[in-house]
This record gives structure tokens, C-alpha cells and sequence, in this order.
């Protein structure tokens, strides 16, 4: 994924929820229904959202400095850690608190024409927002799951947008039943049930973001398409035997530090193993250009060395 990657998902994500949240409020100032309520809590924490990943896109791109000498690429994964906890806290848990109040204490919904018009342009806007995003991630999906993806993808910010979209939809059609039910029985207590579903919806996307980017947050390898590109790269090179052992690290989306410790023989000079490190640099950059940092140290393969005793 490039490191614009998921930029116009972003933007049409922000844009769809500013206004459907202006939407949600006036349909609940009309109606008084606890599920637009939450639904409009819900976008108004998507739109924080949005501008919590434009704003850990924009601080990941600070040049390194000497206190932080390999720059500032994680901040993405932290606001995108941020980012679930807004989604739990501000979003689940209100939606949660105002359906156990709707449910104790049922209210009737007002002018629900509102309400369904509200929520059907809700669903129209959320679903352009939300094919956007899909878009953008097939660029870089491949052959993958969706759920193979959201838990492969290094770049956090298209597996956020895809679940804070398809949790709004969700939500949505739910609102959309909810207030139905509501109208058809008389009964409000309908309308707090689908501001208290549309909670746990909330806490299940949130936990999922949470536990994704924290895995990120601690340090995660390349994919191991990527690793095994980079091994062949460096056994390319005619004085490396052998990579013994490597280790990568992502320092950002889309920076990767390399560590590998390859094998070479004692006939080899250090001039010669000089050269052959440089060149193996070269390749892995050519092959992987997100290796911005590379340490490759040399070593004898012990494991293929014969005892002189042995007979």
C-alpha cells in the first residue's frame, strides 16, 4: 500500500459523516428517538476519527531527528489505536447508556417521517463512503479475505474506514428497523433496543481496531511474502552462503527495518565481504523500496564447518 494509500477514503468517509450527523441530530431534535441519538453520537466520534488518521498521516511524515532516529512512522498506529478507543468510549458506551434509558423508560418516537428520511440518506451516503473505501482497498488486497486483509494490512487506515463504514451501515439498517418496530407496536422500548444493539456493534468494531493496531503499536515482521523476497535477494549476492537468520521490524505502514545475519566462508576478505554487503543492500531497496533500514552482519556458517579432527 503507498503511503497515500486510503487518502480519498478518508476524505469521502469524513465528508459522508458531517453530514449525516447534521442529519441525525435535526431527525432526533424532531423525534426524540434514542436510536438517532446514538446513531448521531456514532457519526459525529467517525467524523473525530477521520481527523485523528489525517492527523497521524501528516506527524508520521516528520524527518527523523536524534532523539527518534527512525522517524515518526508509528504515530499512524497510534492514532489509529486512538481511534478505537474514541469509537468505544464515546460511541459504544453512549449508544449503550441511552438504550438502557429508552428501554426503563420507553418514549414515544415524534414525527418518525423524519426519521426514516434521515436514516435513508444516511444509508445512501455511508454506502458511497463505504464503496470508496472498497475500492481503494483492492488496489492492494489481492486474492486475500476481507478478513485476511483487515489483519494483514500494515497501513491502518483503510482497515479503519472499511470497519467504521461497514459498522455505520450496520447501525443504520438497525435504526432503520428499530424505529419501524417502534412506530408499527407503539411500543419505544423498540427504539431503545436499537440504540443498545447498535453499542455492542460499536464495542465489537472497536475491540477488533484496538487489537489490530496494538499488535502494530508492540512491532510487527513484513508479511512473508516480503521476507522471503528479501532472503532471496541477499542469497542472491555470490560471497553470502546462506541467511542464517533475519529479523524485520515495521517502523511505520510503510517503513521496514532489516536485520539478517548471513553466512560466509573464511577464505572470504573483509574487502570482499564489504562488497558483497553493499550489494546486497542495493538489491533489497531495489526489491523492497520500504526497507529504509538495513543492518546486515557477517558470519561464518558454523553449522557447515568441519571439525579439522574430523575424519
Amino acid at each position: 500500500m503507498s503511503a497515500e494509500g486510503g487518502s480519498k477514503a478518508i476524505v469521502a468517509a469524513l465528508a459522508a459523516n458531517l453530514g449525516i450527523a447534521v442529519a441525525k441530530f435535526v431527525a432526533f431534535a424532531f423525534t426524540g428517538s434514542a436510536s438517532m441519538m446514538a446513531e448521531g453520537v456514532h457519526s459525529i466520534a467517525d467524523s473525530g476519527n477521520q481527523g485523528l488518521l489525517i492527523l497521524g498521516r501528516n506527524r508520521s511524515k516528520r524527518a527523523e531527528t536524534s532523539k527518534h532516529p527512525f522517524g515518526y512512522g508509528r504515530e499512524r498506529f497510534f492514532y489509529a489505536f486512538i481511534v478505537a478507543v474514541v469509537l468505544f468510549t464515546v460511541g459504544s458506551l453512549f449508544s449503550l447508556y441511552e438504550g438502557w434509558h429508552k428501554i426503563h423508560e420507553p418514549h414515544d418516537i415524534d414525527d418518525p417521517l423524519w426519521a426514516f428520511g434521515v436514516l435513508a440518506f444516511g444509508i445512501v451516503l455511508e454506502g458511497l463512503s463505504f464503496r470508496t473505501a472498497i475500492k481503494e482497498s483492492n488496489l492492494t488486497r489481492g486474492k486475500h479475505s476481507w478478513v485476511a486483509y483487515i489483519r494483514r494490512a500494515r497501513a491502518p487506515e483503510l482497515p479503519v474506514v472499511i470497519l467504521e463504514d461497514f459498522a455505520a451501515l450496520i447501525g443504520l439498517v438497525v435504526a432503520l428497523i428499530c424505529v419501524a418496530l417502534a412506530v408499527i407496536t407503539g411500543n419505544g422500548i423498540w427504539d431503545g433496543v436499537g440504540s443498545a444493539v447498535i453499542g455492542l456493534l460499536l464495542a465489537f468494531v472497536a475491540v477488533v481496531l484496538a487489537v489490530e493496531t496494538k499488535s502494530m503499536l508492540i512491532g510487527e515482521s513484513a508479511v512473508g511474502e516480503i521476507e522471503k523476497k528479501i532472503i532471496a535477494e541477499l542469497e542472491s549476492v555470490d560471497v553470502i552462503d546462506r541467511v542464517i537468520h533475519l529479523r524485520t521490524l515495521h517502523m511505520g505502514p510503510e517503513e521496514l527495518l532489516v536485520a539478517a545475519k548471513i553466512a560466509v566462508t573464511h577464505d572470504d576478505t573483509a574487502a570482499e565481504v564489504a562488497r558483497a554487503i553493499d550489494a546486497a543492500e542495493s538489491r533489497i531497496r531495489e526489491a523492497v523500496p520500504m526497507a529504509r533500514h538495513i543492518y546486515i552482519e557477517p558470519d561464518l556458517d558454523r553449522a557447515r564447518t568441519k571439525p579439522e579432527n574430523a575424519g
